[in-house]
């Protein structure tokens, strides 16, 4: 018995290591062609960011531009081969479950990913301009406004990651409610904790500045919100 358990373990180990090794074979068989995609994503994001406000970004040492694409070609090879990786990994665990549970991870994984996705595309197209803007406002006479391309990047990138995880907050409401783990009563009594909250994790994820902390804990309230809504109606219901 005891041999059969070490075998076991052994196959599922196998298994688990050819699964890594072709995500891995994966990411470098595609990042030739990212790296070469890279710049123009790069001046596209820019574009989107910087719209309307006439500025153009500067760069302090001879290398900084070309890290900043290597970056943005490693961001792009893990968005491309995502759902390469995803499939891998869910062969991997799928003859372990249940078909009810195939059908709650999997619509899980789904609304998960698309509440990132728009996360990530709510920052690029209305708070990241929204925040560079706001930064110009206080150029004038005397003060110029000088952005670098490694801080705006690095500012998108941030910015961009924080909305598409606090874009899950919908999910996260309704699934403990949904568990029974708290009750809707519960969570909607504790407004004011939850505000705090989320204050408290959008001041951790984003730049030290309280315009940041704000566009990302607004949303992020309202989607608490929309996740008590939808817990309230299938309670209702």
């Amino acid at each position: 018995m005891c041999e059969e358990n070490n075998e076991s373990l052994i196959s599922h180990l196998e298994a688990l290591r050819q699964t890594l090794l072709k995500c891995i074979i994966s990411l470098c068989v595609v990042f030739p062609f990212v790296f070469f995609a890279a710049p123009a994503v790069l001046n596209w994001v820019i574009d989107i960011i910087l719209n309307g406000t006439g500025i153009k970004l500067n760069y302090f040492s001879p290398m900084e531009v070309f890290i900043v694409q290597i970056k943005t070609a490693f961001i792009l090879d893990l968005v491309v081969c995502f759902p390469y990786i995803a499939k891998k990994i869910w062969d991997f665990i799928l003859p372990a479950l249940y078909d009810n549970e195939k059908k709650f991870i999997k619509s899980l994984v789904t609304i998960s990913s698309l509440l990132f996705i728009s996360g990530v595309l709510f920052c690029l197209f209305i708070m990241l301009p929204f925040v560079i803007k706001f930064g110009l406002s206080f150029s004038g006479e005397n003060i110029n406004a000088m952005f670098n391309i490694s801080n705006i990047v690095n500012l998108a990138l941030i910015m961009s990651l924080s909305f598409g995880v606090m874009f899950q907050m919908p999910l996260v409401t309704h699934a403990l409610i949904k568990s029974g783990l708290v009750s809707y009563e519960t969570i909607s009594d504790k407004r004011p904790y939850v505000i705090v909250i989320i204050l408290i994790i959008a001041g951790i994820l984003t730049p030290p500045d309280v315009i940041s902390q704000i566009t990302l804990g607004l949303p992020t309230y309202l989607l608490f919100e929309l996740g008590l809504l939808c817990s309230k109606k299938n309670k209702n219901s």
